[in-house]
């Protein structure tokens, strides 16, 4: 087994917790914080976008099972790439579209990835390419919250069905739940 790590932005990190959750050859996804000047922070301070820190997810996958340029591709599509500091109504640089390569082939890939999405949009993607910087995992309640309180928060049951239904849709052969269901 080829264990690799991807970190990514994409909006709410419960959001896209859920989304990688469900995809094939991901052994663990963790909700957490990057790119920011603050030590520690918390999420109160990351919420108020003055950390510099945004919203993340730090998925360990198996590259025998799923390519990095393939998680990137499910990134794209299950977020809105051309929003600049924002996912929909959440609105700051915590939300921000980032990419956080950890050696030069995935910067590498981010790019091409980037170059992928920007073919297939109408609007210029905005997704930056960031230094990885320290990650710090956020706090115990947010770790695989769509599984637990999510499904009882009016934000989650608003905005996680549809990318979760994107993602089986686009990439039914990656989806654990479709996997499953078969």
């Amino acid at each position: 087994m080829a264990t690799e790590v991807a970190t990514f932005a994409g909006g709410c990190f419960w959001c896209t917790e859920a989304v990688f959750a469900d995809v094939i050859g991901v052994e663990k996804v963790e909700s957490g914080y990057i790119g920011g000047s603050v030590a520690n922070p918390t999420y109160k301070q990351v919420c108020g976008g003055d950390t510099g820190h945004a919203e993340a997810i730090r998925v360990t996958f198996d590259a025998d099972q799923i390519r990095y340029a393939e998680l990137l591709d499910i990134f794209f599509a299950t977020h809105d790439p051309t929003q600049l500091n924002r996912q929909g109504n959440d609105v700051g640089t915590q939300y921000r579209s980032a990419l956080f390569p950890t050696t030069p082939d995935q910067r590498e890939e981010a790019q091409a990835a980037i170059a992928r999405a920007a073919a297939d949009s109408a609007k210029p993607i905005v997704t930056t390419i960031e230094p990885a910087s320290h990650w710090y995992p956020a706090e115990d309640y947010h770790q695989e919250y769509w599984d637990g309180e999510g499904q009882r928060n009016p934000y989650c049951l608003a905005v996680i069905p549809p990318k979760l239904a994107k993602l089986r849709k686009s990439f039914a052969k990656r989806s654990k739940a479709v996997d499953a269901a078969a």
